[in-house]
């Protein structure tokens, strides 16, 4: 209703200034052609710059050469010709006159005979605008048709640089008389916004979806043409995977449905869809997938980070990068899988309300671990590559899974690391010797597939060997010795004779007999109090023999 009231309005407003407009119009001709029309005139004389037409004045107007030559600067008439001219003034007596102003009137005399009124199609004009004056503007159509266009009706915010602009209005008036025609851009562009408000109604309101036509594809969406209007559809709106790069899917000029999803009145903004134009694939995926199904998809897109894979029904699933294999060790998804390439994967969360659905390459593949306790056994000596160095020790590969091999299991030396002995990409011998099949953990060791200190020790002593060594460490039950760079003994509280355990400290050389040596459980005993009593009977030998004495002058010295 107020749409209408305005027009009204408007109407009326016109009519009050119809005189004006036309008083105008008729000042703007009377100023630039002088009020006296269009004469035929004969060509009395053509000069350099000029042509001399006589059009029954006192004297003959003056006619600029250029009006009558072509692009190339050839003569179009002759001296004798006829020619029509708009006589625009005089100076000097001298009538002022244009041929190019006669061929403009009567393209509008022309352009005024064909008009038809009742078509409102024709009542729209488009043309530049060439000129200005007290009341308006002169547009000038490609055709040479010169309207007029006051400024009260040129709906522009400055009306200072508008020369040569290019612009289309709506027709108010034609005066055969004057043959003169008025226009108004300020109603044509009323027109078109209230044809505009219409289309937007018509596009928000309609239920089933609309065709449209690709007008322009950028990186952040593409541009619709809906029945004259354009509206963006951005690139999250284009399928039900998520954000997609429309070029991937579409062209310019492509005609494709959509349905309009929001307006914004403010920065008259229409968002359109062309998802919500086609039916919810989520809606059927609920009857048709459950977690744990094998389904064949295609790899769409790779990250770091996962996999993208197209199911074909304008759904996407996410494999992460933990999913592509048991492998621990996976740099890029790339290294395992390629665009396009098509997979098995097991479906392992459906979430049809945030849209999510996560699915697993490794599920469907045989688990490591089992496959290793099939192959080895606890005491098997394998080889395997390092992968990983640690402050605690080096991860080792396996076939397809790591045990670890920690520091004190990788030499006998204590003083050496793996980070000292090692490094990443290294092929090591190995003995497995733990596995825990709850914590599938495999522990390793390579000092065992090399001969011990200890065993090195066993086979060049015997019991009773007399060694030194150095107090490494005190115990309440006694002290720990090392005899041998990596190798320690024990001597117990008992056998340390007349040392006492308190006095001793770390670093105290202790001189001790072996007492015991067991090869299998690698433990050797010394004995302080063994070592002195062998050292007790050596002497009383020593004296035994310096003396001579035997048993038989021993009795006899005591039946005396």
């Amino acid at each position: 209703m107020a749409e209408v009231n305005k027009e009204v309005q408007e109407q009326t407003n016109y009519e009050e200034h119809e005189d004006d407009f036309a008083s105008m119009l008729e000042e703007s001709f009377s100023k630039s052609e002088g009020g006296e029309g269009i004469v035929e005139g004969t060509i009395v004389e053509i000069k350099e710059d000029s042509a001399l037409v006589d059009v029954g004045k006192k004297s003959e107007g003056r006619l600029n050469i250029s009006e009558i030559t072509d692009e190339e600067g050839n003569l179009k008439f002759n001296v004798g010709d006829k020619i029509k001219v708009a006589i625009l003034g005089y100076r000097n007596e001298r009538p002022i006159i244009s041929y190019k102003k006669a061929l403009r009137k009567e393209k509008v005399k022309e352009f005024i005979q064909n008009f038809d009124e009742s078509s409102e199609e024709k009542r729209v004009v488009e043309g530049v605008i060439i000129a200005k004056n007290r009341g308006g503007f002169i547009v000038e159509s490609d055709d040479g048709v010169e309207f007029f266009l006051p400024k009260s009706q040129a709906a522009f915010k400055d009306l200072k640089n508008v020369i040569g602009r290019r612009v289309k209005a709506y027709i108010l008036k034609i005066d055969k008389d004057s043959e003169s025609i008025v226009i108004s851009r300020k109603k044509y562009l009323d027109a078109k916004r209230r044809e505009r408000a219409a289309l937007i109604k018509s596009v928000l309101n309609a239920k089933e979806p609309i065709e449209g036509v690709i007008k322009k594809i950028t990186s952040y969406g593409m541009f619709v043409d809906v029945g004259g209007i354009d509206g963006l559809v951005h690139y999250s709106e284009i399928s039900y995977k998520g954000p997609v790069n429309p070029a991937k899917y579409f062209e310019e000029g492509d005609k494709v449905f959509v349905k309009a999803i929001n307006y914004d009145k403010d920065k008259r903004h229409l968002s359109l869809s062309v998802k919500a134009a086609m039916p919810d694939p989520w809606e059927d995926l609920k009857e048709q997938l459950e977690v744990g199904d094998t389904i064949k998809v295609t790899v769409s897109n790779i990250e770091p980070y996962g996999v993208f894979v197209d199911l074909g029904n304008d759904i996407e699933g996410f494999l992460h990068v933990s999913e592509i294999s048991w492998d621990k060790n996976i740099k890029h998804p790339k290294d395992y899988l390629k665009l396009g390439e098509e997979i098995d994967v097991e479906v392992i969360e459906i979430d049809t309300e945030n849209r999510r659905l996560r699915v697993s390459l490794k599920a469907l593949q045989p688990k490591p671990f089992e496959e290793f306790l099939k192959k080895y056994k606890v005491g098997d000596v394998v080889k395997g590559v390092i992968t990983t160095i640690t402050n605690f020790g080096a991860f080792v590969k396996i076939d397809k899974v790591e045990g670890l091999l920690h520091n004190e299991d990788a030499s006998w030396d204590k003083s050496k690391k793996c980070k000292d002995l090692f490094k990443v990409g290294d092929e090591v011998e190995v003995k497995i010797i733990n596995i825990d099949k709850d914590k599938e953990k495999i522990s390793l060791s390579k000092k065992e597939l090399e001969e011990s200190p200890i065993d090195k020790f066993i086979k060049s002593h015997k019991n009773g060997d007399i060694v030194k060594g150095k107090v490494r460490g005190i115990k309440d039950f006694g002290v720990f010795v090392e005899i041998e760079n990596g190798v320690d003994a024990l001597i117990r509280k008992e056998d340390l004779g007349d040392l006492k355990i308190d006095e001793l400290k770390a670093g105290d050389e202790i001189e001790a007999a072996i007492a015991f040596m067991d090869k299998d459980r690698k433990k050797i005993r010394l004995s302080v109090r063994k070592l002195s009593k062998m050292k007790e009977r050596e002497a009383l030998n020593s004296i035994n023999e310096d003396e001579k004495i035997t048993l038989g002058d021993i009795i006899k010295e005591q039946l005396k």
